[in-house]
């Protein structure tokens, strides 16, 4: 007696037209990882490319991609130098260096002592200095010094002035002792047959500034009238 076999789906014999269309598909698209019917040289047929060889590899892009043709392109490069010739500008406008003046501006008073061989006289003048900087300006020392018939008589030197601010004005109170030892001077200012003691005081001014990483240096000669006979407390303008 025969027995019947049961043929499943999983035993069928292939379809000889899905393998000649396959193949078919294979010879137009090859598989991917290859080129031509050879293996891909960066992947080398696995999809994938090798750790570490990142570096190493060249994407190659299409002339018709997107990416290489961007949108507005003048249009951004010219908002992209205006923005930086702004910048530019704006920078040297605020850093460029301005003028630092220095300006006499009167004789506070005129004090006089009189000892056996000389004339002691303390003067005290009002200076301003402007700073037209937008960066503040640091004095680093003052020198006054006072000079009679061409002769110097007085020196005085200032290190401890205070800084000045952006565009300020600043006043600063400066004292020089003048000890005349000449003895045509003493005779002249101790004198009682003139009423006027009249010195003719020429003040040389030195200072050192520093801002934006340089020092400079003004200078700046005054004459001023002074009376070394008595006493001058009242403030005179320098002429």
């Amino acid at each position: 007696m025969v027995t019947p076999v049961k043929i499943s789906k999983d035993t069928e014999e292939p379809d000889p037209t899905k393998g000649m269309e396959r193949a078919r598909t294979l010879r137009h698209f090859p598989p991917y990882g290859s080129m031509n019917g050879d293996t891909c040289p960066t992947c080398r047929g696995t999809g994938r490319i090798p750790r570490g060889h990142e570096d190493q590899l060249v994407a190659v892009i299409p002339c018709n991609d997107v990416r290489l043709k961007p949108r507005r392109t003048k249009l951004y490069v010219c908002i992209s130098m205006a923005v930086c010739l702004f910048l530019c500008c704006l920078i040297l406008f605020f850093l460029f260096p301005r003028s630092v003046t220095l300006t006499p501006v009167s004789v506070l008073s005129v004090m006089v002592y009189f000892t056996p061989d000389t004339v002691e006289m303390e003067v005290t003048n009002l200076i301003n200095i402007s700073n037209e900087n937008y960066v503040p300006v640091q004095v680093v020392d003052f020198t006054i010094q006072g000079l009679v018939s061409e002769a110097v008589v007085g020196k005085t030197k200032i290190s401890n002035m205070t800084a000045l601010k952006a565009r300020s004005q600043n006043s600063y109170t400066i004292q020089i002792d003048l000890p005349l030892t000449d003895k045509g001077l003493y005779t002249y200012c101790r004198s009682s047959s003139i009423k006027i003691h009249t010195l003719f005081l020429e003040l040389q001014m030195t200072m050192n500034i520093s801002y934006l990483s340089h020092v400079e240096q003004l200078s700046l000669d005054t004459f001023e009238y002074i009376d070394c006979g008595t006493n001058s407390t009242i403030p005179h303008p320098v002429r």
